[in-house]
């Protein structure tokens, strides 16, 4: 296969290994950040995390997959990002140490504080996750501080706190809601009594949040943040090359795709759309459509990133002609073309797998449920 298009493919598997992501580990995430606003008893927040029981742990699958996909298919962006997002990447790993230690060992002990501590354990393994994805796309639009010298090796010269800026921030809250909304969704959907009737409201309110927020980011990309335009590459068949290309800032230049290619508008559109229907079925009680329209939000919200920074996957601020793209920052050829032909076959197999542990694993939590298997249960 050509090694242009498998560039293009490349690109786009990553997307949607980003949204399987999204869609399955972000409902766990936004309902265990919901979870001790969800649940006013010890009772109810059992409900809330046996409600997650089941599946979350393999829902991680889609995090680890898409962190392996991104370091096998752009090297140079694993190591770029890993050494300027460092302490972003170890805040969300500490954090995500909470959530499979609070899960197991949360109602070990029969103790007030004890439960109470593992509860807002779980929220800070769910919420910090959530909102430092979303500052990261956020230092993507805005450009990443580092250069490249002749080996190919960076120097970051930013820090943490740098990260957090106004619009990167308006991004992180774009994430967090967004996964709110989906996680609230989930819970109505499989909870049973108060949990669900409360998780139904809070997915609506979240859902709200986002839908503005993600209209506010658009606005600030517009109008307010300058993007990169790509003025000039080497051969987009050829191997690596990154220093082969003249990148420029223009204002409003993250929407530029949007002109050249009016069929992008779909991403945006359904990110809307979806995501006010989601918000319109939570509250009148019809959660598995919510959890269909905010899954389709997530695809749309992260089709549009990917759309607007398109083909940039790190600019740089402090060099923009050293800005890594999906043309100049692949793997070989020959990796490419084997990564693609076990991905055909092992992601049908994972998705089977996935989609017939949900079957069989169905069924809604209730508080008797809880009270009759208070042992075996989370």
């Amino acid at each position: 296969m050509d090694y242009e298009v498998l560039k293009l493919i490349w690109w786009v598997l990553i997307g949607v290994l980003l949204i399987g992501f999204a869609i399955t580990d972000g409902f766990d995430m936004g309902a265990g950040a919901l979870m001790p606003f969800v649940g006013k008893t010890d009772t109810e927040r059992r409900v809330a995390i046996n409600a997650l029981g089941p599946h979350w742990d393999g829902n991680q699958v889609w995090f680890i997959t898409a962190g392996g996909a991104i370091f096998a298919a752009w090297p140079v962006v694993y190591a770029v990002a890993f050494s300027g997002f460092y302490w972003a990447l170890l805040l969300v790993l500490f954090a995500l140490f909470f959530r499979p230690v609070g899960f197991e060992y949360r109602s070990k002990v029969k103790d007030t504080r004890w439960r109470s501590a593992w509860d807002w354990g779980i929220f800070a393994g769910s919420a910090v996750p959530a909102l430092v994805f979303g500052v990261a796309f956020g230092n993507l639009f805005l450009g990443v501080p580092f250069k490249l010298d002749n080996l190919m090796y960076s120097t970051y010269t930013g820090n943490f706190f740098q990260l957090l800026t106004p619009f990167a921030l308006l991004c992180g809250v774009v994430s967090l809601s967004m996964l709110m909304m989906h996680g609230g969704n989930y819970l109505a959907l499989r909870a049973e009594g108060p949990v669900a009737g409360r998780a139904r409201i809070a997915s609506a309110i979240a859902g709200l949040v986002m839908v503005v927020a993600f209209i506010a980011a658009g606005l600030c990309l517009q109008l307010g943040v300058d993007g990169y335009v790509l003025d000039k590459i080497g051969d987009t068949n050829s191997a690596l090359n990154i220093l082969n290309k003249t990148v420029s800032n223009k204002s409003g230049a993250w929407l530029a795709n949007y002109d050249a290619f009016p069929l992008l508008w779909v991403a945006p559109v359904l990110g809307v759309v979806a995501g006010l229907m989601s918000v319109l079925l939570a509250w009148r009680g019809r959660p598995g459509w919510a959890f269909l329209f905010s899954s389709l939000a997530c695809a749309g919200v992260i089709f549009t990133a990917g759309g607007s920074l398109f083909p940039f996957v790190m600019p740089s601020s402090l060099m923009p002609d050293h800005s890594l793209t999906m043309w100049d920052v692949v793997s070989s050829h020959k990796t490419l073309g084997i990564m693609f032909v076990v991905a055909c076959i092992f992601v049908p197999i994972v998705l089977g797998y996935t989609l017939w542990c949900y079957y069989k694993l169905w069924g809604k939590v209730s508080a008797e449920h809880i009270e009759q298997n208070s042992v075996g249960s989370y």
